[in-house]
């Protein structure tokens, strides 16, 4: 039986997160409160990993709709790709899937991704259950309705914000997951901790171990909070023209790093770097003190998250940042700190500027 769920929600469109254990052995009894009006057909997208969850989860469901489909799609970033997407809506259309119907991802952030993108294009919008099974996809790709596949200019650089019916964070699915996994998906939940939420920041000083440890209080508190926090910038800003870019404090680097990593870096990893780089460019500039720049490394460390990069690829990196969707034409953009939870945007800032925060973090 399903235990202790909390449900968070914000005005606006994005459908409820709901938070507990045994949410997916028992979806078919929360579906209604997600999707009101039960769909005709659900079609499950999920990772290979999952094929046995996802099977379980048809059987489970079919007896209350008429179909229930399933595809599995590449692990990772190799599912956002348009031909991915293209066939995935060969699919919906073989299916006759109409406005009426719902898609269910299942997976990790990249899959939450390409579901919510498959889902907002086909016939201009139609229902999408995220089920995030990593801690990236808890508490920040599930939630909040950005949608994107990627292409060989950069990531994300396709997608469209279509917000969830609902989002079903089961704690339970975590019990299976590598430590570098859960910790590397940790790093969004810091995020917020620096940007927003200093008791994230505290909890994680107090015990790392059980801040991460998907069976203590500490770590649930910190799900929510950050969920919380994402689910009412969301609501306040649904397609980033204002407070929601600050949720991409760490990002223009990171995001850098992970195109020259050809995606095969983690994309927790590459965003610790980013956050560290972001702080100290803001020391640099002299908005934040040397005792919150060093926060952050201490912080990263302490969870056992890379800090740096190789001082030769900064040239590559900067040429990256230039082609992100964040810049503004040829202007770059980083989201920075002028204290703990108080987040700014800097424009345009000195090339040399850059480079001397470059080489603090360059290893």
């Amino acid at each position: 039986m399903t235990q202790h769920i909390t449900k968070l929600e914000a005005p606006g469109p994005h459908g409820p997160v709901l938070v507990g254990r045994g949410l997916i052995r028992d979806l078919d009894a929360h579906l209604p409160e997600v999707f009101g009006e039960l769909p005709d057909q659900i079609f499950i997208i999920h990772q290979p990993s999952l094929a046995q969850v996802a099977e379980n989860l048809r059987v489970q469901l079919a007896p209350h709709f008429r179909r229930v489909l399933m595809a599995e799609i590449p692990d990772a970033e190799d599912a956002k790709r348009v031909q991915v997407a293209e066939w995935l809506w060969q699919l919906l259309g073989q299916s006759d899937f109409t406005r009426s119907d719902a898609i269910i991802g299942l997976g990790g952030g990249a899959t939450t991704d390409l579901a919510g993108w498959v889902a907002a294009a086909w016939l201009r919008g139609v229902r999408v259950l995220q089920i995030p099974t990593t801690v990236l996809g808890m508490v920040d790709a599930a939630i909040g309705g950005k949608t994107g596949i990627n292409t060989n200019e950069g990531k994300n650089m396709v997608g469209a914000f279509h917000p969830p019916a609902g989002v079903v964070v089961d704690l339970d699915i975590l019990d299976s997951l590598s430590r570098n996994e859960l910790v590397t998906g940790f790093t969004e939940a810091v995020k917020i901790g620096f940007i927003h939420a200093p008791e994230i920041l505290d909890l994680i000083e107090a015990d790392p171990e059980r801040a991460t440890d998907p069976a203590t209080d500490e770590f649930r508190r910190i799900l929510e909070l950050a969920i919380q926090y994402k689910l009412d910038v969301t609501a306040a800003d649904l397609r980033e023209s204002g407070q929601r870019e600050m949720l991409n404090y760490g990002h223009t680097l990171g995001h850098a790093i992970e195109h020259t990593e050809r995606y095969q870096w983690r994309h927790g990893a590459a965003v610790a770097i980013g956050m560290h780089f972001a702080a100290e460019l803001a020391r640099l500039s002299g908005r934040l003190s040397d005792a919150a720049a060093d926060r952050h490394l201490r912080i990263l460390e302490l969870l056992g998250l890379p800090t740096g990069y190789p001082a030769d690829r900064w040239p590559t990196l900067l040429s990256v940042m230039h082609r992100d969707k964040k810049a503004r034409g040829q202007l770059l953009r980083f989201v920075v700190l002028d204290d703990i939870g108080h987040p700014t945007i800097m424009t345009a800032p000195d090339e040399s500027l850059m480079f001397a925060a470059y080489q603090e973090i360059a290893s």
